[in-house]
């Protein structure tokens, strides 16, 4: 296992197509980054749930799971499911995201995920944010389309256990869903960290990654 350093971070980009993507995917990673960086600006964008219940719930999550940073979270209405067709309003937000930040890591969906949204989404972060470090994380569903990960962000049990914890309590439109629970959860952190010689880990897909081996 090859262990590399992101640098300094100093400015986060977190997007989700849905409100509690980017706490299911990358909840434990921002949780480890906010509190070794106080002070990091994480900017989020979310697609849709905007107006209501929904965001309500993105706010008060994004700011448990980003404790001491400079946040800065954007909720849009787009139509859950609709992407695709809602492509100009995405592909215009994501660029207006672009211009007001410059990132040392975008944590974005996966380009193969199941999900239209999640997928579309993450192919408008590959044009928009062409030379950052993109983490394209993972969100566990009944499609089957978990894959093969390239990165970890190892989390200590402490971070692990309070992630699935900040998960139940700030999200309960969704505790209905069969697949949102502590098992779930938990247990897919706990295979990823088998995998990188961790208790526990997230996992990612690495869009494009520029080594510096000589510096």
């Amino acid at each position: 296992m090859i262990r590399l350093g992101a640098g300094r971070t100093d400015r986060v980009v977190a997007v989700g197509a849905h409100c509690d993507d980017i706490a299911i995917g990358a909840g434990g990673t921002l949780l480890t980054v906010c509190r070794a960086r106080p002070g990091v600006r994480v900017d989020a964008l979310v697609l849709s749930g905007g107006g209501g219940e929904r965001e309500q719930e993105e706010r008060d999550a994004l700011t448990a799971f980003c404790p001491g940073a400079d946040l800065r979270v954007t909720v849009l209405k787009l139509p859950d499911g609709r992407m695709p067709a809602h492509w100009e309003e995405a592909k215009a937000a994501v660029e207006e995201l672009r211009e007001r930040t410059e990132p040392d890591l975008v944590l974005s969906p996966r380009t193969d995920d199941a999900h239209q949204d999640h997928r579309g989404l993450a192919k408008l972060m590959t044009t928009a944010f062409r030379d950052h470090l993109v983490l394209r994380y993972e969100i566990v569903k009944w499609d089957g389309d978990l894959g093969r990960p390239s990165a970890y962000q190892p989390l200590t049990p402490e971070v692990a256990e309070e992630k699935v914890r900040l998960l139940q309590e700030h999200y309960p439109s969704q505790r209905h869903r069969p697949w949102y629970d502590r098992e779930a959860f938990l247990g897919l952190a706990r295979i990823r960290g088998i995998e990188c010689h961790a208790r526990y880990a997230e996992a990612f897909d690495v869009a494009k990654l520029t080594l510096n081996l000589g510096g």
